[in-house]
Formats: C-alpha cells, sequence, structure tokens
C-alpha cells in the first residue's frame, strides 16, 4: 500500500512539474538601457538657450545687459554629434552669431534688433544642419 502511495504521489509530482515547464511564457530578452550623452555642441547651445532667454528678459524689462558671456566663444571649437557638420557653412553662420551677440553688449539701445539677429542666425543655421530646435529658437524673438 505504501509503495502504490509513493508510486502515486511520485507520478503526480512529475506530471505536475511537466505542466509547469510547459506553462511557462518564453523569457524576453532583457533590454538595456542606454542613456543618450549629449554632444559638447548641445550642451554648450542649451546652455547658450538658456543665456538668451535670460537675456531676452533684462532686455524686455530694460535692465542693465550685462557682459557678453565668452563661454559663447567654445562654438568654435565644440566637437559636435556628428564631425563633419562643423564645416564653413557652420562656421560662417558660427562667426555671425557671435557678432550679432557682442553687438548687443556693445550697443545696448539697439539691443532688441542685435538679439532678433543674433537669434536670426541660429534659425538660419538650423534650417540647414539641424531643424529639430527651430520652434524652440523662434520662441526667443523680441516681439
Amino acid at each position: 500500500m505504501r509503495l502504490f502511495i509513493f508510486l502515486i504521489s511520485s507520478l503526480l509530482l512529475f506530471s505536475c512539474e511537466k505542466k509547469k515547464k510547459q506553462c511557462e511564457l518564453p523569457k524576453k530578452e532583457e533590454k538595456k538601457f542606454e542613456m543618450y550623452e549629449m554632444s559638447e555642441m548641445a550642451m554648450l547651445m542649451e546652455q547658450m538657450y538658456v543665456d538668451n532667454e535670460r537675456l531676452k528678459q533684462r532686455i524686455v524689462d530694460g535692465d542693465t545687459i550685462g557682459k557678453f558671456p565668452q563661454h559663447f566663444l567654445n562654438i568654435h571649437e565644440a566637437v559636435m554629434t556628428d564631425k563633419q557638420e562643423n564645416d564653413t557653412f557652420f562656421k560662417e553662420h558660427a562667426a555671425s552669431f557671435i557678432k550679432s551677440q557682442e553687438l548687443i553688449y556693445e550697443d545696448p539701445q539697439n539691443a532688441k534688433e542685435h538679439f532678433n539677429a543674433s537669434i536670426g542666425e541660429c534659425v538660419k543655421c538650423h534650417e540647414v544642419k539641424c531643424g529639430g530646435p527651430i520652434v524652440r529658437i523662434k520662441k526667443l524673438y523680441i516681439k
């Protein structure tokens, strides 16, 4: 009798194990989370955007303009995501952007015009190079 109970129990246990394996869902491959790392140029442009938001507000409020942010000059050396994008077109627009930005500080009486011209340089370049942020950049214009 004990042998019979042992055999029945073993059979049940074995069949349960077999069913359990059949019912298991296949395991999904784990995807590794990859963090996007901004290029030096992308980080610089983000900082320039924030600086220009603040500058815009100072111009609109009639506050003192302050001093030209020297880190803007890093636009000439900052490493881009795609190094081939740092071509003659980009260099010319970067130089025009810097000149327009410097004029804001040199000629504060016409700060609004110089500011809008510098934002225009950003838009012109981004229309050719990287169109993604154009809508955001246009929000910087002083009306």
